[in-house]
């Protein structure tokens, strides 16, 4: 629908082909309700364990294809960032704490702020994961088999890492790291819970005990 509403648009707009669009008051159909798969950490370690590696391992390289996605999972989980931009990483686009995105989905470069644990990890593929978007995708669904577990994809380690993030990181900031023009996409990613947001609002009371005056 979006695509042809466009069409007639440039050709009512810029061509002068027609008057008026087809498609200026048809409905469009509902968008799908968005996901809010998080990912616990039974899930992250049984992922690991699929793929043949131990998640706390912080200073051995890995020896197999496997052992590679493994690393690039626990990766996405610290940085939010895409499959696609994961497994384009060369070792000149990471320096010092950030790495350099050269393309990303909004077709823009972006840079990625690294963590102590996701610096670990790429000082174990230092040259890049070493592994194409396609056979990450296959090996993760087939590690995702293996582990037993229902309803999880590889892209759901954004929502994880965003969640975590928005823990520690204004909200401004956030959106930058994850390349988000529009801060309102981030309620897209922003999984917490409401049972997490209430305990939250409890420690703020205990923190704060002249706001609960009665």
């Amino acid at each position: 629908m979006n695509l042809l509403s466009n069409v007639f648009s440039v050709a009512r707009k810029e061509w002068k082909w027609i008057t008026e669009s087809p498609t200026t008051d048809v409905a469009r159909p509902k968008a799908p309700p968005a996901r809010n798969r998080l990912i616990s950490q039974t899930e992250i370690e049984a992922i690991c364990v699929a793929l043949n590696w131990r998640h706390d391992i912080v200073d051995l390289p890995p020896t197999t294809k496997q052992q590679r996605i493994a690393l690039a999972f626990l990766f996405a989980i610290e940085t939010a960032m895409r499959a696609g931009e994961i497994c384009a990483l060369k070792a000149d686009d990471v320096s010092g704490r950030v790495a350099r995105l050269h393309m990303t989905k909004n077709g823009l470069p972006r840079d990625v702020p690294l963590s102590a644990r996701a610096l670990e990890i790429w000082g174990m593929v230092p040259e890049g994961f070493g592994v194409t978007s396609a056979t990450l995708d296959a090996m993760f669904r087939k590690a995702r088999e293996k582990a037993g577990i229902e309803g999880m994809t590889f892209h759901d380690t954004r929502h994880e890492a965003i969640t975590r993030l928005a823990k520690k990181l204004h909200v401004l900031d956030l959106a930058r790291m994850v390349g988000h023009s529009d801060i309102r996409q981030l309620q897209v990613y922003y999984n917490e819970s409401a049972a997490d947001i209430a305990t939250k609002l409890c420690c703020s009371m205990q923190a704060y005990p002249e706001i609960n005056t009665g």
